[in-house]
């Protein structure tokens, strides 16, 4: 069992979407653990891991922090109480936080993405993270490190299986 399992098994913690190419286009800087305001049709479906976060990422607008394009199917069951799918969900952050990320986006020239929702107790809350764009020789190079290290653990498997 992984550090990473036993750990969010123990915070009890169970990740619900994941944005899986975030770390692939960026440089992730600084992580911030938010909450997220959902309508009751929207908890449902997120609990259900039918949340998408492929597109989404976060806006400062004024003294609020804005989740974008994230796309929430609607609750089959939910009737005329259904939500939008691709709504704009609000995200909580206390005030120094919000203004420390919105000077660091407009100064340096960074992004705001959502990486993934998770539960923690009966809450479900929000990770994003500061992170810069990387080139295409930046993904390049993320390939070749990852095919490099399959490689020499396939390698270490069979030495290890031969003898």
């Amino acid at each position: 069992m992984s550090t990473q399992r036993k750990s969010a098994e123990a915070t009890g913690e169970r990740t619900l979407a994941s944005n899986r190419q975030a770390s692939f286009h960026y440089h992730i800087l600084e992580r911030y653990e938010t909450g997220i305001v959902l309508s009751g049709t929207e908890v449902k479906t997120v609990r259900a891991g039918k949340a998408g976060l492929r597109d989404s990422h976060v806006m400062v607008r004024g003294n609020e922090c804005w989740l974008v394009n994230c796309h929430i199917p609607e609750y089959s069951p939910g009737g005329h109480w259904n939500h939008s799918p691709l709504r704009d969900r609000k995200l909580l952050l206390h005030r120094r936080e919000i203004e420390k990320l919105a000077g660091k986006v407009q100064q340096k020239g960074l992004t705001i993405v959502a990486l993934r929702l998770y539960l923690k107790g009966v809450k479900v809350k929000c990770e994003i993270a500061l992170a810069r764009g990387k080139q295409e020789w930046d993904r390049r190079a993320t390939i070749r490190e990852r095919e490099e290290r399959r490689e020499a653990a396939q390698a270490i498997h069979e030495y290890k299986t031969r003898f």
